[in-house]
């Protein structure tokens, strides 16, 4: 197998340390292979090239490496994490791959300047309410701050909603803006149907609704029963003054408390946070289902499902069986849900601890883990140690989490059939466009359409954009957007010639300077097999010209043409290398596929066009021209003034009072703007 490789490879092999660390291999077109963290780079990286792989997948993989690059670590919680991140990052082929890009909301409470001192001031007896005296709970994604109080994470958006619907059911805490709260000068809806307190118009004391602050917080910590106490002792408290109204509003709340945690079938004290993870393996594709606990309270649950299942599994053993050698499989220790790995553990089993170290080393694990496959016990001790929380793994758990346990192994399993049955129609979708086109069906894994569309108001910022079909689904990472100008407003035409040349120019030149055989540009891009265009015959007509410039193949040309009345289901395919029109029917698979694409590309090219437009009128590429002012503190500097014009307006005292806006900075800003 060596005799194979470059000898600059087996050198560099021979040369590594024995020490921690992680370790990547290349192709020779410079695409990454696979990612692995060993205990011993030497004697890890040595297993692949001394033994044989002849036939299998794995050995697949060796004969394609044709460079190494390794990273030595401190420890191997270090090198867990690495690996994990460049896996997130770099998407390698050969490893089991769960992708996630958005990050889980949180449910937040915002911070209180609030004080008792200050209610007895002048301030506080005469003056008007303020929205910083009064915190708001509001649904939030993204980078925490620290003055403020999170909750969560939530498996879903959801999952915030119904929590903040319970909380303005029970705390009666207010949603509405900063700015909303300010220009109230009557209680709004919520109020008058009991959902608000009417912080704004004066309805509750700051001193009153920081109770309620304090017990919702309390509340979603899980803290239920110090809640009803707290709630109980108030009504008592109220009663013994005759306060008999606002007895009655104590109770209310304690009743309406006890109502929901009767209803919340989930709920269990002992229980605080915990996450279920069950898992599913069928048809060479994988689910994993995360349920969530938080504060005692079920919140839901969100699929995962995994690129690479089968490659991923079998070079994770490999590197696991290498792992054993020389170890005592007897130290894995007694965990329950955590037992010594066997020689060949089952895929569902790697599919598991793949999501377990990809996701952990992302956001902070719970103390609890009720697992539906056992685990390596060594992944959530190298876990315990990155993370600073120690993990109690749980296998064939009992009572409430035998119930959450077998709640999330229903969803995998019907979250996946979901997916095979999806993935089933999309390609059968692929083959009626492909036959419909009388193309080749032989690759249809490989057939690539690529669709523009262009967006604008009126003329103004005008966005083309392109998206990406192929693998029988959408491929979002490679859509692209381009702002036109240099055009007449308006004109369509212009932006189609415009993007398509600036899309395929250096692709064309690229195919002249291989002397026609198609090279792959930078970044993956390649010549499409079909190029969609949303229009009718002027616009294909349009790229038909740009083909024809560039000397490309004008049969990958095909206009999505709008029927007779522009009806839905209507529409004709429309050629640009002569072939007549074509009517695919109502009902017909190849149109449902052509509709997705084309309609895909609308919705891009409209958010794009919108994010132009709105950054056109606000004038933010002004702010964005400032150094040390980012999208965070730009956007903090125009919703506290309204827009650009307020920002200008503002004095260098009135632009320091922003969050993370300094004197120095606010001076900067100031003078960039007069």
């Amino acid at each position: 197998m060596s005799a194979t490789h470059p000898e600059s490879l087996l050198q560099a092999v021979a040369a590594l340390p024995a020490l921690p660390g992680v370790y990547r291999y290349f192709d020779a077109d410079g695409q990454l292979l696979y990612v692995g963290k060993a205990k011993d780079l030497k004697r890890r990286v040595s297993s692949y090239f001394q033994k044989t792989h002849d036939g299998t997948r794995i050995g697949h993989m060796v004969s394609k490496i044709v460079r190494l690059e390794t990273t030595v670590v401190r420890s191997e919680a270090e090198a867990l994490l690495l690996e994990n991140n460049l896996i997130k990052t770099q998407q390698p082929r050969y490893n089991i791959l769960f992708r996630d890009d958005k990050s889980y909301p949180y449910l937040r409470l915002s911070a209180s300047s609030w004080t008792p001192a200050f209610e007895r001031s002048p301030a506080g007896q005469g003056g008007e309410a303020r929205p910083e005296h009064y915190p708001r709970m509001s649904y939030y994604r993204g980078a925490v701050e620290k003055k403020h109080q999170y909750f969560g994470p939530y498996p879903s958006a959801w999952a915030v909603k119904e929590t903040l619907e319970l909380l303005q059911k029970v705390f009666r805490l207010r949603t509405c803006e900063d700015t909303v709260f300010k220009h109230r000068s009557r209680p709004c809806l919520l109020a008058q149907i009991k959902r608000c307190s009417g912080p704004c118009v004066g309805l509750v004391s700051a001193a009153d609704y920081a109770q309620d602050v304090r017990a919702a917080a309390a509340f979603l910590r899980g803290e239920t029963q110090s809640v009803l106490a707290e709630i109980e002792a108030r009504m008592l408290a109220h009663s013994e003054r005759l306060e008999f109204e606002q007895a009655a509003e104590a109770r209310n709340q304690m009743t309406a408390l006890s109502r929901v945690l009767h209803q919340q079938a989930m709920e269990n004290v002992s229980d605080q946070d915990v996450d279920i993870l069950a898992v599913k393996v069928q048809g060479g594709r994988a689910c994993v289902n995360l349920a969530m606990v938080r504060g005692g309270r079920h919140l839901g649950d969100r699929p995962y499902f995994p690129a690479h299942v089968e490659d991923g599994a079998l070079l994770a053993a490999l590197a696991a069986e290498e792992e054993a050698d020389g170890t005592d499989s007897g130290q894995a220790g007694s965990d329950a849900g955590a037992q010594p790995r066997p020689a060949a553990a089952p895929v569902e089993q790697r599919v598991l601890e793949a999501f377990i170290a990809q996701h952990y080393t992302q956001a902070a694990p719970p103390p609890v883990l009720v697992l539906g496959a056992p685990v390596d016990a060594g992944l959530l001790e190298l876990l315990t140690e990155q993370s600073g929380i120690k993990i109690h793994p749980v296998f064939h758990p009992r009572e409430h989490r035998r119930a959450w346990l077998e709640m999330a192994q229903k969803n995998a399993e019907l979250q996946l059939a979901r997916l095979l049955s999806e993935e089933g129609s999309q390609q059968a979708r692929t083959r009626a466009l492909v036959q419909a086109l009388d193309l080749a069906e032989d690759q249809l894994e490989a057939l690539r359409i690529e669709c523009f569309d262009i967006s604008h108001t009126a003329g103004e910022a005008t966005v083309a954009s392109c998206v990406v079909f192929e693998g029988h689904k959408m491929q979002g990472s490679q859509y692209r957007r381009y702002n036109i100008d240099g055009i007449t407003p308006g004109d369509d035409y212009a932006a189609m010639r415009q993007v398509l040349q600036r899309r395929y120019g250096k692709l064309a030149e690229a195919l002249r300077e291989s002397g026609g055989a198609e090279p792959a540009a930078k970044g993956g891009a390649r010549l499409p097999d079909i190029v969609l265009i949303d229009g009718g015959k002027g616009q294909v007509g349009v790229a038909r010209e740009v083909f024809e410039a560039l000397g490309l193949d004008l049969g990958r040309i095909v206009g999505v043409e709008k029927g007779e009345g522009r009806k839905v289901g209507l529409e004709e395919l429309v050629f640009a290398d002569g072939r007549d029109k074509v009517y695919l029917g109502a009902d017909s698979a190849a149109l449902m596929l052509v509709a997705q694409i084309r309609d895909e590309a609308h919705r891009f090219a409209i958010t794009g066009m919108r994010a132009q437009r709105a950054k056109t009128r606000t004038g933010g590429s002004k702010l964005e021209d400032i150094p040390g002012v980012g999208p965070r503190k730009r956007a903090r500097l125009l919703q506290r003034f309204g827009g650009l014009k307020g920002v200008a307006d503002a004095s260098v005292e009135d632009l320091a009072s922003v969050e993370g806006i300094s004197g120095e900075l606010a001076a900067a800003i100031y003078r960039a703007l007069h």
